[in-house]
Parts: C-alpha cells; structure tokens; sequence
C-alpha cells in the first residue's frame, strides 16, 4: 500500500497523553502599577526583584539597577536562570512597569503577589502571555 504524498506534508495534530501536559516554554507577565511605593528606593528594589524571584521558584543570577538620581526614577533587571524580572519606574507620573518571564516550573503569578504586595499600587493591569505556544494551525477545507 503506497503512502499518499499529501498526508505525509500535512501537519500531524498532537495529542499529550494525561502523564505529559503541554507545558508552554514560558509566561511572561506586564505589570502595570500607578500611585505605588519605593519608586526611588534602590536599595528595596534589589530586595524585592531577589523576593519576587524565590517566591515563583527562580534561581537568580544577578540583578542590576540603575537611579538616575535623587528626583528620577530606577531601571533594573534580575537575571533568572529561568529568564528575568525587569522593572523601570518614573516618580514623576508614579508609575511603575515591571516584567516578569519566567520558564519551566516557575509560577510568575507568585512574583506578582510579591510584588503587588510590596509596592502596593492603587491601581495596577496585569496581562499574561504564554511564550513559545504555537498559534493553533488553520483547519484546511
């Protein structure tokens, strides 16, 4: 029996058995916070960035932050073995933008818990984004 040449190209769908979910490569999260705390403090900054890491389960690797000075803002990143938490704020607009992309076993939403809790945002948006997942394939007619 002779294979036909079209099925051999089309995409296989691919079904994960119940011992092995799909598990999407990363998440990553936009936080977006206003009327906040510590926009200035470097120093509690680091503090948190190196918390909100061990609480989702990451491993980190270094952080780095910048002021730029007693009336400005601090941009920063923790460098994750798992990816990053990266935060920038601006104490003129008192704003804060924070981003977390975690991989593997790690749960961003506890880093956000972490976060929301220590710089407590009157108002704040979160949107999640599963990195590495595919886009569905169209169903041919």
């Amino acid at each position: 029996m002779e294979k036909d040449p079209a099925a051999a190209s089309a995409p296989q769908a691919v079904t994960p058995s119940p011992a092995e979910p799909i598990v999407a490569p990363g998440m990553h999260l936009l936080l977006d916070f206003w009327g906040c705390r510590h926009l200035r403090d470097l120093a509690g900054i680091g503090d948190i960035l190196r918390k909100a890491a061990a609480a989702c389960g990451a491993k980190v690797l270094d952080v780095q932050l910048h002021s730029f000075g007693d009336t400005a803002g601090v941009t920063g990143v923790a460098i994750l073995a798992e990816s990053h938490i990266s935060i920038h704020t601006w104490p003129e607009t008192d704003y804060i933008a924070l981003d977390v992309f975690v991989c593997g076993h790690c749960d961003a939403n506890k880093a956000a818990d972490v976060l929301v809790e220590y710089f407590a945002p009157e108002r704040q948006n979160i949107a999640a984004h599963r990195r590495g997942v595919a886009p569905q394939q169209a169903k041919q007619a």
